[in-house]
């Protein structure tokens, strides 16, 4: 099933813009003196923002958006958190690095902040790929070996100055994959090659396969929806995971490609990137795919001309709402049980595609009701006010931000 959404009369909310931007806070991002790394304790918990850059790392405070420390390293990394509220996990050469975003939440409930410091912990992993937080635990997948790396995620908050004992499951071949543990104990795992990705296994908690499906090429991307329904993406459709069965749900086109999921544990409706055009140039996509996880169902939305996006740039919002940050600037809204677009707010300036995947282009990253938006074309971060659509802090950075993670503290 494919829906149709066609352009409306946005021309009101753009001109609104000049109007929430220049209502916003505005500063220009310079390190804080550190003083002393000794921990402070604060009334409530302090979310910290951290970005790379070409040779570095920054970590902001979350609420002003204060540069809190200039970190350096060198090399493309990507950033995922480690769902303690706490670390980001630093994709390097050598493994999954352990930055310390220095914003925490002891076991009395206590707000803590000290200096963010990136440290020498890493899990190893050759060429460290995709990272799933899920339930208790942090999955870690290396795409060199196709090991499967699994911790307790509140191991390393209760012990920041080593790793945590982990759990690691081969793989049948080395490929770019991603796992996912469920509650019970159940690994959900991608199968493939060097050459191909065809599906994905099941592992029961003593790790014998009680379950496969091969009918998902270039299979990419998880995310676990309400009830523990798992969605992967395939060319030509998605694979549900529920209760020991998969399902594959085809795709209406030939070629309909989902690479990414994104989902709310509350909401029965998985939303995915969907590219229906095997030839298409560059990495702007315009439509989405709403997977029906209870009815095993999928439908395709055509967004409106101009509301075209990347993989960094759909979240569910604290509603479970999806969030859209287009190419045109603004921030839209969509409700996934309808498929309908609501409201759009201007954001930023309008964008292009990168010309590769790994160039910085903006990026959006949502903590309950607060969007983080990059805007590499004028160095900057805005944060959003998701209940009144207003850009309500923004900073220009010393440099062109890429990769964006957020903790909560």
């Amino acid at each position: 099933m494919r829906t149709q959404h066609r352009s409306t009369a946005f021309a009101a909310v753009i001109a609104a813009s000049a109007i929430l931007l220049s209502a916003c806070a505005s500063t220009d991002a310079a390190p804080r003196d550190s003083g002393s790394a000794t921990d402070t304790t604060t009334t409530a918990a302090q979310p910290r923002v951290a970005l790379t850059y070409d040779g570095g790392l920054y970590v902001l405070d979350g609420d002003t958006l204060d540069l809190e420390a200039d970190l350096p390293l060198a090399g493309f990394n990507r950033l995922n958190t480690a769902g303690d509220g706490r670390h980001v996990l630093v994709t390097t050469p050598d493994g999954f690095r352990v930055l310390d975003t220095g914003t925490w939440t002891d076991s009395s409930g206590d707000a803590q902040t000290a200096d963010p410091a990136l440290t020498d912990l890493v899990f190893e992993a050759p060429a460290a790929g995709h990272v799933v937080r899920h339930g208790d635990k942090t999955i870690l997948y290396a795409d060199g070996t196709g090991d499967t790396t699994i911790f307790e995620t509140t191991a390393l908050l209760e012990a920041p100055d080593k790793l945590p004992a982990t759990e690691v499951i081969p793989a049948e071949a080395a490929h770019h994959g991603v796992s996912i543990e469920l509650e019970d104990g159940t690994l959900l795992s991608t199968v493939g090659t060097s050459e191909a990705r065809t599906g994905i296994r099941v592992l029961n908690a003593d790790r014998e396969e009680t379950a496969r499906n091969a009918e998902c090429p270039s299979v990419h991307g998880e995310g676990a929806a309400a009830n523990e329904v798992a969605v992967f993406g395939c060319s030509d459709g998605v694979l549900v995971y529920d209760d020991g069965k998969i399902t594959k749900i085809a795709a209406p086109d030939a070629y309909g490609r989902t690479g990414n999921m994104y989902v709310s544990e509350t909401s029965t409706i998985a939303v995915g990137d969907y590219n229906s055009d095997p030839d298409s140039e560059g990495y702007l996509l315009s439509e989405l795919v709403l997977v029906d996880t209870v009815a095993k169902t999928s439908t395709v939305i055509d967004l409106p001309t101009g509301v075209e996006y990347t993989w960094r740039d759909v979240a569910r919002g604290p509603n479970d709402e999806a969030l859209i940050l287009a190419s045109d600037g603004s921030l839209y809204v969509l409700d996934p049980e309808t498929g309908e677009l609501g409201d759009s707010f201007p954001v930023i300036g309008a964008w292009e595609s990168p010309v590769e995947w790994q160039d910085a282009h903006p990026a959006l990253v949502v903590i309950g009701s607060t969007a983080y938006v990059t805007e590499p074309a004028t160095n900057s971060l805005h944060a959003v006010d998701l209940t009144t659509g207003k850009v309500v802090t923004s900073v220009e950075l010393p440099t062109t931000p890429n990769e964006i993670a957020v903790v909560t503290g």
